[in-house]
Order: structure tokens, then sequence, then C-alpha cells
């Protein structure tokens, strides 16, 4: 099960910027739900939207929760991380970060479910919230730590969005800013 201590010779912490993170994220949504939901009160749609946007809310929230509990506690990540070793199997061959992932689509789902246009930009700014923060912290931490290794499995395994694995498929990490 997880544990949240740092054993001799471990070289990253088991949360790292994560929890900070996800409340931010969290922080962006509800604050997007109060203003434009209950403050300003635009953008709401009607019938038969609302079922629609609920229904995929509801499976967003759904996937969101299943690829978070695949990363966080079915993964064995804990001990890669007390190890010192570089995870690349499971479902950590389809999403560099599943447990943030899981967490960017449940929020996702969360605010479809307040079926309102306005709310759709809020998984771009979570995104956005995500990609800057991974960058500048944890993906610098395992470039130092990994060194070639994760900068080869950077180009074969998409960030925040899981995708089926392959071997020839090459991303761009880096955001020219």
């Amino acid at each position: 099960m997880l544990k949240n201590y740092n054993k001799d010779g471990q070289k990253l912490p088991l949360f790292g910027i994560g929890p900070y993170m996800i409340f931010g994220m969290g922080l962006t949504t509800l604050a997007g739900i109060i203003l434009f939901g209950y403050v300003l009160k635009i953008g709401i749609l009607d019938m038969p939207w609302i079922m629609v946007f609920r229904i995929m809310g509801a499976l967003l929230i759904i996937l969101g929760i299943f690829i978070w509990f695949i990363g966080a506690v079915r993964s064995d990540m804990d001990n890669h991380i007390e190890s010192n070793k570089l995870k690349t199997n499971g479902i950590y061959a389809w999403v560099r970060n599943p447990m943030y992932s899981g967490w960017w689509i449940a929020f996702i789902g969360i605010t479809l479910m307040w079926h309102n246009v306005w709310m759709l930009v809020l998984p771009v700014i979570n995104w956005i919230i995500m990609t800057i923060t991974l960058i500048n912290s944890e993906e610098k931490w395992l470039s130092d730590l990994y060194g070639a290794e994760y900068e080869t499995y950077k180009t074969k395994v998409n960030r925040c969005i899981p995708w089926k694995p392959c071997r020839d498929r090459v991303y761009k990490t880096d955001i020219g800013y």
C-alpha cells in the first residue's frame, strides 16, 4: 500500500508536488463552477444537453478514478520510488502521470456535471496548470535522476493523456515559453 516516507538513499519524495497541484486544479474547478453556475449564471444548457453532459461527466469521473487507482494503488509505484527505479510498464506505459491524469479527467467530469458551456474552459486551464507544474518540477527531477533513460521515456509516453503504447510514436514534450 502507499507509504509516505523517505528511506535512506531514496532520491524522490513519494508524493512530490502532486497534492499542491491537485489542490490548485480543484480550486480552479470550484471557482469556475461558482462563477459561471451561481454568480454569473451564464452558459447553462437545456435538455437534451443536460443529460449528455451529465452522462459524459459521470463516465469521465469513473474513468478518472479508475486511472488514478491503477496509478496510485495497483502500480507498485511506491516501491519503484523507494528503490530509485523509473517505472515505465503497466499504466506508466500509457501515460507518464496517471495519478495526476486521473484527477484531471475526474475534474473534467465534475465540470461537465454543471452542463455549462462556459465551464469548458476549465479543463484547458487545469491542463495548463498541470503541464507547467510538471515541466518545472517532477520532469526536471526525473531527468536529473534518470538522465537519458527518462528523456527516451518522455518521447514515447504522453505526459497527461493516456494513450495506447506505441514504440515508434514520438511526443514533443517541451513548451516554447
